[in-house]
């Protein structure tokens, strides 16, 4: 692979799964990588497991290098992916998420989940809790315009996969090089949710930014720094051993 070869940066989205959210990021995205924003059905309430089936057959399409970045909700369905070993994926980018729950405390309430007006919960109260001192009408206002699309039914089974959900087995088993994104006033996914993964991968590359739960929409020039750095530093790894293999 030359250094005029694209990669693809494929893009999970976060619970709302409409990829709307990832504009500012795309913005500020430099020369070689070529995004690929996948996104989850609208009206359709899909657990992790039916999920995983979809963004397999996008990344079958892709033709060579590619990293794969799960936001929030889609860290998990990142890293089954990347402990799969597809061919051409070279870097998992892991950013505000986790590998498991990361609020256990809370699992025992996923019965009430049918009680919450979900949308009216998330409209009033979703920007402040996502941005924090970050917010912006304008950042408010994406925000709305991704989520009012969303079924209720919908958040509520990705929040039940939330509850339910632990992969670090997967996590153990992902050989590509790994960057977490960790946002300093992350309101939503704890540090320790971090913590867990370098556990079971101390190679982790941490990246801690002045940013809040929505890291890739609050800072965005920082963050496709931070990433274009390790997808450069991830493709010379690639070259090196595809040359390798070649030559063995």
């Amino acid at each position: 692979m030359s250094q005029k070869t694209p990669v693809t940066l494929v893009l999970l989205p976060g619970m709302d799964g409409t990829g709307r959210l990832f504009q500012p990021l795309l913005a500020e995205m430099g020369e070689g990588i070529v995004p690929k924003v996948l996104t989850y059905p609208e009206s359709e309430p899909l657990p992790y497991a039916a999920l995983i089936p979809r963004i397999q057959a996008e990344l079958k399409a892709i033709d060579g290098p590619y990293v794969v970045l799960g936001e929030s909700f889609s860290g998990p369905l990142a890293i089954e992916i990347a402990a799969s070993c597809p061919p051409g994926m070279m870097g998992l980018i892991l950013c505000c998420t986790f590998a498991r729950n990361p609020h256990p405390r809370l699992r025992p309430l996923g019965f009430a989940l049918n009680l919450l007006p979900f949308n009216d919960v998330i409209t009033r109260i979703g920007s402040r809790l996502l941005f924090g001192r970050f917010f912006t009408q304008p950042l408010h206002r994406m925000f709305l315009q991704a989520v009012n699309t969303v079924a209720p039914a919908v958040f509520r089974a990705r929040l039940r996969s939330v509850l339910e959900v632990d992969v670090t087995d997967k996590l153990a088993a992902v050989q590509v090089p790994l960057l977490y994104l960790q946002g300093a006033e992350d309101n939503v996914v704890p540090r320790s949710a971090a913590s867990l993964v370098q556990q079971v991968r101390p190679d982790m590359q941490l990246v801690t930014m002045d940013a809040p739960h929505c890291l890739l929409q609050a800072v965005p020039r920082e963050a496709a720094c931070v990433i274009g750095t390790f997808i450069a530093a991830a493709a010379e790894r690639f070259t090196a051993s595809q040359v390798k293999y070649a030559g063995a």
